[in-house]
């Protein structure tokens, strides 16, 4: 018997004072049987960094033609392609091709060694902007994930704190590699 995926339900508000983007999205979240909280929860960060009304989490995250998250045109063109974690370096290739701009925001302990791996494949990719997530960062994201959930983000200068109403996360990340494209 497969396993199901678990729903979470988030409400998450966005005050991105950098971009000017203020707004409160009510989220819901399949977290597949192999995917973490930790996962969860930086997908949910890369959202809020990215929050866009045609922003969207994509269906499958086991399935290497789509990423985590994605922006679409209203003709279904990808804008933004946005992934989540170590990701093979064809699978970004392929979603430069496919889409306007990709991100990806790594985490984890392995974080450095896949860019020191993959680094020299993906710096030719100028649509790609790689981001590192510190791992006091994805863990203490991983621990404020709840089914239900009231979420806060709030970018000030560059500066992101993530929080609960009990607890907050101050985002640390680095730029591995910056992108010359911009979504729409």
């Amino acid at each position: 018997m497969a396993l199901k995926a678990t729903v979470f339900k988030a409400e998450l508000q966005v005050s991105d004072l950098d971009r000017g983007y203020y707004e409160t999205h009510a989220l819901t979240l399949a977290r597949h049987p192999s995917e973490t909280d930790e996962r969860m929860m930086v997908r949910m960060l890369a959202f809020a960094l990215h929050a866009n009304p045609a922003l969207a989490f994509a269906g499958d995250v086991a399935a290497d033609d789509e990423p985590g998250l994605w922006q679409r045109d209203l003709t279904g063109s990808i804008d933004h392609w946005i992934e989540v974690g170590l990701p093979d370096a064809r699978t970004l290739r392929r979603a430069a091709g496919r889409s306007r701009a990709v991100t990806v925001h790594a985490y984890g302990r392995g974080a450095d060694l896949w860019w020191s791996g993959a680094r020299a494949e993906l710096e030719s990719i100028d649509a790609l902007a790689v981001w590192r997530i510190a791992p006091p960062t994805s863990q203490g994201l991983a621990a404020l994930a709840q089914r239900t959930m009231r979420l806060q983000c709030l970018v000030q200068d560059g500066d992101i704190t993530f929080s609960d109403e009990n607890t907050s996360v101050t985002v640390e990340r680095s730029p591995l590699k910056a992108s010359t494209a911009t979504p729409r």
